[in-house]
Parts: structure tokens; C-alpha cells; sequence
């Protein structure tokens, strides 16, 4: 039961095609410390969520369904909470394949309470499969089971501040970001690749950006649901230089990300890992830049695309 002087904080999915496992990682909650005050889950269809396995939670459940892409996905649990729910002060967006350490739900209350300057905090992510083949899900519960034995949920160390927060798990302070009316950006659709840089910059104003220690769990970086190849390296130019334009990111960090990424397509390209789509990948850099000299990038581009 919640105190009363504890904030109300709602849990936030966003889910497209991962009807299975995001049952089986929202079963995990059950685990939790400290149970979030309600949870919002956002499919991109019917299909996406099974509605009695999230009904089995020991805390409400709202299913939200009809829109397609990360951004729009997040602002419709955004918006049903300005309308709805205005006693919501927190709010947690975690990922369908992110497992949180079973303290994550008390340490974010903890977080919001001792640093009201805080308006953005993500936390540290102890194995991530974006950067592999992924992490099955009992593998994750093995490293969390192993951080826990070891103290690593109990070791409290300062906030460090960030540029941005990481997008598979993301708290928001709600009252100074509803008030100032921000919103992921539509106009980056379907994965919506650096939404998180992008909103946090956006907020930046608001108060501090952190990471902490405290908060603490598992992307298993399912690849299943992943926008295909081609789109997602046309992503990985568009998306950069978008947020330039908008003074969303430096022009430093642009170049860096562009040409970081176009390097390791090209040469991976001969080699490619199993799991990675690196031609793909490719292909779609290569028309990037190719729309970037014709004066056509747009991030609303890989819509179109094959």
C-alpha cells in the first residue's frame, strides 16, 4: 500500500510484436520491492499485449492500443495521464525487454524524493543486449540474482549527470515536463531511434539530467520487433542531423554519431554478425546521404522505404 507522502508513480510500456516476452517481463514485476501505483501499456496493436497475463498484477493495469511507432506510443501514455490521472507525479518508462533489478520501482521513489531538482534520471544498465545477440531473459534474472548477492543494488553512490538518459529505461518527473507541454517527437517514427536524446534536451531546462547507480537492470535487447535494415541505417543519418537542425544535438556529436556508425556498417559489411542486418544497414546510410546532398532527409522518410 502507498504511503501518503509517497509520490504516485505509474509504470509506462510502449510495445509493438513482442506479445510473449513482454508477459513473461511484466510477470517479473511481481517481484518488485514497491509496487508501481498503476501501469500503462501502449501496443502498437490488439495482438501486441495479452491482456489477462498483465491482468494477473498485483497493481492496475491500463491497455492502450492503435498507434505504431515509440514516440506516439509514449505520448499516448503521456496524454492519458495529463487527462486522467493528474494525481501522477512519476512516471517510469521502462522497455518491453528491459528487467528491472527487483528494488528499481523503490530506489526511483527514493531518487524523486531526495532530489526534487531532478526532472530526468536513467539507470545503470548491467548487460546489454543491443550490443550482442541479446540476452535471454533467464540469463538476465542469473546477473540481477548475482548483483543483488553481491551488494550492488545497495551501493548508493552520487548522481552523475548526463547528456540525455538512455531510452529503455527512462524516469520522469511529470509536473514540470505536462507543464511545459513536451512530447516525444512524432516525427521520428516507428523505433524512433534517439527519441531519448532528443526529449531529454527538450527538458533539459526543466531541471537535472542523471544516472544513478541505484536503479539498476537488464536490457535484454530482444531483436525481435527491431526496425529492418535498410530503414533503420537511413535512421542513423536522418535521424542525427534532424536533431541538429532542431538544436537537439551538437554538431560534434552529429558528425560523430554519422560517421561512427557508417564506418562500422561498411566494414562489418564483409563480416556481418548474425543478428545484425549490417548490408541493410548500409544501404540505407548510403541513401541518406545521398538525400542529404539533394536537400531530402527526412526522418518520416523510412516510412517509404523497402
Amino acid at each position: 500500500m502507498r504511503k501518503p507522502e509517497q509520490p504516485f508513480l505509474v509504470l509506462g510500456i510502449a510495445t509493438a510484436g513482442r506479445r510473449d516476452l513482454l508477459s513473461e517481463v511484466f510477470a517479473r514485476l511481481d517481484h518488485q520491492s514497491t509496487y508501481p501505483d498503476l501501469a500503462v501499456v501502449c501496443g502498437a496493436t490488439v495482438e501486441d499485449v495479452d491482456k489477462y497475463a498483465l491482468a494477473r498484477a498485483p497493481f492496475p493495469v491500463v491497455v492502450l492500443h492503435g498507434l505504431k511507432g515509440l514516440a506516439l506510443q509514449r505520448n499516448a501514455i503521456l496524454d492519458l495521464l495529463e487527462a486522467h490521472w493528474p494525481e501522477a507525479s512519476l512516471l517510469l518508462f521502462l522497455d518491453d525487454d528491459f528487467v528491472p533489478a527487483t528494488t528499481f520501482v523503490e530506489q526511483a521513489i527514493s531518487l524523486a524524493n531526495e532530489h526534487p531538482e531532478v526532472v530526468l534520471a536513467t539507470g545503470t544498465v548491467l548487460k546489454d543486449g543491443i550490443k550482442n545477440s541479446g540476452v535471454p531473459l533467464a540469463e538476465a534474472l542469473h546477473v540481477l540474482d548475482d548483483d543483488q548477492r553481491s551488494g550492488g543494488a545497495a551501493r548508493i553512490g552520487a548522481l552523475q549527470d548526463v547528456y540525455n538518459v538512455y531510452g529503455c529505461n527512462m524516469l520522469l518527473r511529470l509536473r514540470p515536463i505536462l507543464e511545459q507541454g513536451a512530447r516525444f517527437d512524432a516525427n521520428l517514427p516507428l523505433y524512433s531511434w534517439l527519441e531519448d536524446v532528443e526529449f531529454s534536451r527538450a527538458v533539459a531546462r526543466c531541471g537535472r539530467i542523471v544516472r544513478s547507480s541505484a536503479l539498476r537492470g537488464v536490457h535484454l535487447g530482444t531483436k525481435s520487433g527491431r526496425t529492418p535494415g535498410i530503414k533503420f541505417g537511413y535512421s542513423q543519418v536522418a535521424n542525427p542531423i534532424y536533431l541538429w537542425r532542431k538544436n537537439r544535438m551538437t554538431a560534434r556529436r552529429t558528425v560523430t554519431r554519422v560517421a561512427r556508425n557508417l564506418i562500422a556498417n561498411l566494414v562489418r559489411s564483409f563480416r556481418p554478425e548474425p543478428w545484425v542486418d549490417r548490408r541493410g544497414r548500409l544501404k540505407g546510410n548510403l541513401i541518406g546521404l545521398s538525400e542529404l546532398l539533394a536537400g531530402r532527409l527526412s526522418p518520416m522518410r523510412i516510412l517509404d522505404l523497402d
